[in-house]
């Protein structure tokens, strides 16, 4: 497939990548599936979320009794209302281990405590992690800070109940997806920034976590794949209104302003070559190596946002979550 030429998004002329043939079909279905987000369309976007990903069954997240499922109400923000974990942790209990904090993509404005946690079910299963997975609340009935201090508040009861949970407090590795990786990476901020918890590993998934849209990457996809700069747009100023893009905008909400990346801890970061997060990706893992943080940096050609879920046969797709796995695997032993 030829590269792509857009115009119109603040006249601005852009070009993409190719997708990957493979990779083609999924997308495809995804436009015919989903309508653009709006605030008309966000109430069906969020049904069709919790119903789960296009062509995928439900997961059993019990893996046939060898996982126990529970949910907690915690306390929330100060302030605030309670927030809801799933909790998973091995039904044959051998001792404290890591945990794995848990937040979900969704734009900032869709998807619940259970979406996408099946994907780290079997590290439970197989006796090597707790997964904790928080529920925060959603934009735009809930703009900034309340989704990213929901899930700092939940990472905070986690880490102060830790011996309850089976949890080794050291061993916190926090992992998020999309929206959920721009919150895992303001969470991250924040708990340096408050001197708790303590993070051994950061897991952002082709994160979401700049709101200025001054990326060649933000503007080049108009129509194409499940979140083009239309979607983002929306998802952007779901949580931010008025203040999107301007000056009065925290770093734990969009971490890309971040000033001081030092002291974070070692990073995995993954990206498709032709998303709206591209380049913000890229350049925060390059200004986390350049402030002394270990990253491991993955970009995957002609890879749309999410392409590893849509067409998980795909063989982008199968070296894709290898590789995440194998840095999750890793980290879970450490």
């Amino acid at each position: 497939m030829a590269d792509q030429t857009t115009t119109g998004f603040l006249g601005r002329t852009t070009t993409r990548p190719p997708f990957d043939p493979e990779l083609v079909p999924a997308e495809e279905a995804i436009r015919d599936a989903l309508p653009p987000l709006s605030d008309e369309t966000l109430p069906m976007i969020r049904q069709a979320l919790a119903e789960g990903v296009p062509g995928m069954g439900p997961v059993d997240l019990t893996a046939r009794g060898r996982v126990r499922v529970e949910e907690r109400e915690v306390p929330g923000p100060e302030g605030a209302p309670d927030i809801t974990l799933l909790i998973l942790s091995p039904a044959d209990d051998r001792g404290p281990k890591p945990c794995i904090y848990h937040i979900h993509g969704g734009g900032m404005v869709a998807g619940d405590r259970r979406t996408g946690v099946g994907t780290f079910v079997p590290f439970v299963a197989e006796g090597g992690a707790v997964v904790v997975s928080v529920e925060y609340r959603l934009a735009p009935e809930h703009p900034d800070p309340a989704p990213v201090e929901d899930c700092y508040a939940g990472l905070l009861w986690t880490a102060k109940n830790a011996d309850e949970l089976g949890i080794a407090p050291e061993r916190l590795i926090i992992v998020g997806t999309s929206a959920g990786g721009g919150l895992a990476a303001g969470t991250t901020l924040l708990a340096r920034h408050r001197a708790f918890p303590k993070i051994s590993h950061q897991v952002l998934i082709c994160p979401m976590l700049d709101d200025r849209f001054e990326t060649h990457s933000s503007r080049m996809l108009d129509g194409e794949t499940g979140w083009d700069r239309n979607s983002n747009v929306f998802g952007w100023t779901s949580l931010l209104g008025v203040r999107r893009g301007g000056p009065d905008v925290s770093p734990y909400a969009a971490p890309a302003r971040a000033e001081d990346l030092s002291g974070l801890p070692r990073t995995y970061m993954d990206t498709g070559s032709v998303e709206v997060f591209r380049d913000e990706i890229l350049t925060y893992a390059c200004r986390l190596s350049e402030a002394g943080v270990n990253v491991d940096l993955h970009m995957w050609g002609g890879g749309f946002h999410g392409f590893d879920l849509a067409a998980g046969h795909a063989a982008v797709s199968r070296a894709s979550v290898a590789t995440r796995e194998e840095f999750i695997r890793r980290a879970l032993e450490d």
